[in-house]
């Protein structure tokens, strides 16, 4: 330990005498490992965005969807009753704990301007959470929500603005007129899939039958359901469920597979792949840089060296004692440079430019903190490594020559 602090010191010693060159090292490895931990950080921050629009629309790692409906070659309907059961006993019986059944319907609401129809998505509490549902105002339905006598209704912006943008503290009712008129209640807003999107709106499955909203019949579509399970057991599930189901449903077309972003791979690999191209660019650039900046220092100290080895100094410790001083220039650049790329990375423009689609941004990500801080030791020990082996062969005779 002793040997090691000494040696840093002596490094540190040497820097400061050497501190005008050691200075342009410095702020040519300080800018490649910003650069570096930058673009580490940025990728992570878009993967981040990618995988939120991605859990939108199909769900979380791992989504399956459960669906069944007539079988055109069978002359045989489902009984949609029976469907329900089966679906809902299977789910009892795995003991799924977040699973929504999901419908698509049309229903007709009465806005200021009259009456308007308005896509309906027919959904238990769970989907919220397997969707990623982004609530800007208020919030989703909670489990005691499907007891309401006014069904509670999650709206777009489109639908909120067709409705008069009400107060949802103080005036938050809406119209259903369903095979019965209905008063509903607002109880959260989410914003546009896109710009100029049409109003829609998300409804309990036992709101809906209460206020007599069924399934669109011109969709075609049969019984549907969404579940959350764990990324390891889903190829697995996805066999056992679809031999469970036909054999429960005869007569009955049964779909299982999964819908999530990551069901035929990684599709940020190629994303995660560029950035870690760019980042090793970047890192070999910086190295080369500093080879040429220490390779002119030892050139200076042919000398200094000669007169020590004079003195007794072994080639170990002439090694050592010139790699270290890169290694502890490059330290304190990786850290300068570290500190730089997170204030870039949190700057609030630079996320919501570069992860519009978040409503909460992750902490800095620490894999790319130390991956900065490695790259410079590394960067550091390989570029003092050539000079100090051009080091260990200075000769005393060398030095009076100089």
């Amino acid at each position: 330990m002793t040997a090691f602090i000494s040696t840093m010191v002596e490094a540190w010693s040497e820097l400061r005498i050497h501190k005008t060159r050691v200075l342009l090292a410095l702020i040519g490895v300080a800018l490649s490992v910003a650069v570096l931990t930058t673009v580490v950080g940025v990728g992570n921050l878009a993967r981040e965005g990618m995988r939120a629009d991605s859990e939108r629309n199909g769900g979380r790692e791992a989504t399956l969807t459960l669906t069944a409906s007539a079988d055109p070659g069978s002359a045989v309907a489902p009984d949609e009753a029976k469907t329900r059961r089966v679906l809902d006993a299977t789910v009892e019986r795995y003991g799924f704990t977040h699973y929504s059944r999901l419908v698509r319907a049309q229903g007709r609401f009465q806005f200021p301007g009259g009456v308007q129809n308005v896509e309906l998505t027919v959904v238990d509490p769970p989907y919220g959470t397997i969707h990623r549902v982004d609530v800007t105002q208020g919030g989703w339905f909670a489990p005691d929500d499907a007891e309401r006598l006014a069904p509670a209704v999650v709206v777009n912006e489109a639908f909120y603005s067709a409705a008069g943008r009400p107060s949802l503290a103080t005036n938050p009712q809406t119209t259903i007129l369903g095979s019965t008129a209905a008063t509903a209640v607002v109880i959260g807003v989410m914003p546009d899939q896109y710009p100029g999107a049409m109003p829609q709106a998300f409804i309990l499955t036992e709101a809906a039958a209460a206020a007599g909203i069924g399934a669109d019949a011109s969709m075609g579509q049969g019984q549907e359901m969404r579940i959350w399970v764990p990324a390891g057991m889903a190829e697995e599930l996805v066999q056992k469920l679809n031999a469970d189901l036909t054999q429960q449903l005869p007569g009955a077309y049964v779909g299982v597979y999964r819908s999530d972003f990551a069901a035929y791979g990684d599709p940020f690999a190629m994303v995660q792949l560029m950035v870690s191209g760019i980042a090793a660019l970047i890192l070999l650039l910086g190295a080369v840089g500093l080879l040429n900046i220490s390779m002119v220092t030892v050139r200076y100290r042919v000398r200094e060296i000669g007169i020590r080895r004079s003195f007794g100094a072994t080639s170990g410790r002439i090694f050592t004692g010139v790699m270290m001083e890169s290694v502890v220039a490059t330290t304190v650049a990786g850290a300068l440079g570290v500190m730089l790329a997170v204030a870039i990375v949190k700057n609030p423009w630079v996320e919501s430019k570069v992860a519009p689609s978040l409503d909460a941004y992750p902490a800095f990500p620490v894999e790319a903190a130390l991956l900065g801080l490695g790259a410079a030791v590394v960067v550091g020990a390989l570029a003092g490594a050539i000079p100090a082996l051009v080091a260990i062969r200075v000769k005393v005779i060398d030095a009076i020559r100089f």
